[in-house]
């Protein structure tokens, strides 16, 4: 993954993206690198990316125009791809931010990956499933959006019950656990964030209401918690409940700690 080193192009769909999103977007992307390049492809000649206008100075985002050739036909879609291509050669860049719901930067976001390239996606929770897959982290927007935004409210924390009806999220967090623990059953927490990561690149604790892994992982009542010191700081370890510490050290046989 990227460091806050990393070089990152962002470049944003304004067909296909919501302006209220741009302040949480730049500060997600701050996460992961620094957002060298900023551009927003649209028609700017209309009045459809009105909202888009009154926020481009201020976050210094480099508004391309692309005039639409026929009606009903996105060329908005061919100018970001030819765009990113140019980039990925000419640049030094250690990733791409691409901002978009639509399924046509799909193959986009697999050749980035195959030059080496760390992708991240971001997206409406419509964004065909195939993109998301596509991109090493995807992360919807609606959780991006401010939090007075009535039309994209945050999510409210689940209870333990209703965490423990996913069945999907349930398998992927003990799935997790399980690629990541040693012999007596006890996981590095970072590590299981990993593990996660590459299995479910749309995987985010905010989806389910809760800021971090850690606090999701403990309103699941699904494991034991506990923080260990490590050098200078600590670090937090889980177990899923279901390992008896009897049979954990017995029935294992060891692994590397990071085995994905």
């Amino acid at each position: 993954m990227a460091t806050p080193s990393t070089k990152l192009a962002v470049l944003i769909d304004a067909d296909n993206a919501q302006p209220g999103v741009v302040e949480g977007l730049l500060a997600e992307v701050a996460k992961y690198g620094t957002a060298t390049v900023k551009r927003i492809y649209g028609d700017w000649t209309g009045p459809q990316l009105k909202g888009w206008k009154d926020v481009l100075l201020s976050y210094a985002i480099q508004p391309i125009q692309q005039f639409r050739y026929t009606t009903g036909k996105n060329a908005t879609d061919s100018a970001l791809i030819i765009d990113a291509m140019d980039l990925l050669y000419a640049a030094r860049l250690g990733g791409f931010c691409i901002v978009s719901s639509d399924s046509d930067f799909t193959r986009l976001a697999a050749r980035v990956r195959e030059a080496g390239l760390v992708v991240y996606g971001f997206g409406e929770r419509k964004t065909p499933s195939a993109f998301v897959a596509a991109c090493d982290k995807f992360i919807y927007t609606e959780i991006l959006r401010a939090k007075d935004d009535v039309e994209a409210p945050a999510p409210q924390p689940r209870s333990a019950a209703q965490l423990k009806q996913d069945t999907r999220l349930v398998n992927l967090l003990r799935g997790a656990v399980e690629a990541a623990s040693d012999d007596s059953g006890w996981a590095n927490l970072g590590l299981v964030g990993s593990v996660m990561a590459k299995q479910a690149p749309e995987f985010d604790s905010r989806n389910y209401g809760y800021a971090k892994l850690s606090e999701l992982i403990a309103a699941s009542a699904l494991f034991e918690v506990e923080k260990r010191k490590m050098g200078e700081g600590t670090a937090a370890f889980v177990r899923d409940r279901r390992v008896a510490p009897s049979s954990a050290a017995a029935g294992k046989a060891p692994r590397q700690s990071g085995a994905a």
